[in-house]
């Protein structure tokens, strides 16, 4: 293998597109890869999510010696030398960050932070979250994710990879300090300034402060064609307090109405909070009380869909029987996430960044109708885990990097860099500092 003194930083996946992020730094004899998720691409409509077939449409890239061993695959992508240390690194808990994580090869390690490596393995107990290893008869098998402090810095070869926390709506959310070579590269993974932790931005900028590369996302800057959210909105929300402001709004607003929610299971403080605010009892899915009295310690309200059973763990003097909650109009707000059309006629249902995300998935308007044939009012009541194009500017100024690279984004163009050079990467062009 020829060593070379330049680190190459190659961009497999994730460019001019939202999701499926994954970046390579190599240097010498070692490499580390972020993120392991997916493209999110549900109007293509698969007939599975194998290998073969996330690789022949393009889903994800073809990567040496990466992918389980135990596959029938055959890396025929550019050549690549043999390393000598690898590893994969997990900025949060998103699927597009995660969601083939049970595809990586079982001796490569997989790091991320303590929050993170915690959670996932949570949200994938009932085996819907990631994608199955086939090579495991537990459906719920989730790969062993080594878990890393705030701040931790782990070493790979000559390669060291800080995980420095960042706001984000998934819980364990961070970016990356790497530095190799006497080079730094700075990873924001996904962020924002608004939500419950802005402070661990601004400290991940500080240490982020003149990174010779600047790897950031740029979710927000995607759609200019769009109006800003919080504007539009019948609730403006600009904050993730805004959003808790507005549910306790729509409780007071309707005091005697059967009242039902639902929001992204990885944004667990969102959960938490309203639990706290609300001015009814929230009660939640046992899998979501699951995670919070793990995660938190926190004890909540919750029920068991007829045919589960409960676990064990949960204490049985907060369950709150299902029927009761089907029948409330004035004590519950409650979480719901199947069987809509055992719903009140006339109830409102709030939607909170759940599933399905938006308009760009086709199931959106498919549930859409769906509670308009039952005579249930939807409400859409969201706040962005991504910083707002004002904040993306912010943190560039922020960092001052001598060079940016916008990822993760269907415009990266419209993001600049005042302090030095930009690129533009197209998938699995390589980049060398």
């Amino acid at each position: 293998m020829v060593l070379k003194d330049k680190i190459e930083v190659i961009f497999h996946a994730g460019v001019l597109t939202i999701g499926g992020t994954i970046v390579e730094i190599a240097y010498h004899d070692s490499h580390i890869f972020f993120d392991f998720g997916t493209e999110f691409r549900p109007e293509l409509k698969f007939p599975d999510e194998s290998l073969k077939t996330l690789l022949d449409n393009h889903l994800i890239p073809e990567l040496k010696d990466i992918y389980d061993f135990r596959f029938d695959y055959h890396y025929a992508g550019m050549k690549r030398p043999d390393f000598k240390h690898s590893a994969v690194f997990l900025s949060h808990a998103h699927l597009d960050h995660t969601k083939m994580i049970n595809y990586l090869e079982p001796s490569i390690p997989l790091y991320a932070l303590n929050a993170t490596a915690e959670v996932l393995p949570v949200l994938n107990q009932n085996g819907d979250f990631l994608i199955e290893q086939p090579f495991e008869e537990d459906k719920s098998f989730t790969r062993e994710i080594i878990g890393v402090a705030p701040y931790g810095k782990i070493r790979v070869g000559e390669i060291e990879v800080e995980l420095a926390p960042v706001d984000h709506d998934a819980y364990g959310a961070c970016g990356m300090i790497i530095s190799a070579a006497g080079k730094k590269i700075a990873y924001t993974g996904d962020l924002r300034l608004h939500g419950y932790d802005p402070d661990d931005t601004l400290k991940f900028t500080a240490l982020a402060k003149h990174a010779d590369m600047l790897i950031m996302e740029g979710v927000s800057i995607s759609f200019p064609e769009r109006e800003n959210a919080s504007e539009s909105a019948e609730y403006p929300i600009n904050s993730e307090q805004d959003l808790i402001q507005a549910f306790i709004r729509l409780e007071a607003e309707n005091p005697e109405r059967q009242l039902t929610f639902n929001g992204y299971p990885a944004n667990v403080k969102r959960f938490s909070q309203l639990v706290k605010a609300s001015s009814r009892k929230v009660v939640l899915t046992q899998d979501m009380s699951l995670l919070l009295k793990k995660i938190f310690g926190q004890e909540t309200f919750y029920y068991v869909i007829p045919g589960k059973s409960r676990p064990e763990s949960l204490n049985p003097k907060f369950e709150v029987d299902y029927s009761e909650l089907l029948a409330d109009k004035s004590e519950y707000l409650w979480q719901v996430e199947s069987d809509f059309d055992k719903l009140q006629k006339g109830g409102l249902y709030i939607h909170s960044d759940a599933s399905p995300l938006g308009d760009f998935d086709p199931q959106y308007q498919v549930f859409l109708d769906m509670l308009s044939h039952n005579d249930i009012e939807f409400v859409r009541i969201a706040c962005s885990g991504h910083a707002t194009p004002d904040d993306l500017n912010k943190i560039v100024q922020l960092i001052e990097p001598k060079m940016l690279v916008p990822i993760h984004s269907y415009h990266p163009e419209l993001l600049e860099n005042p302090y030095g050079e930009r690129i533009l990467p197209v998938r699995g062009q390589i980049v060398e500092l």
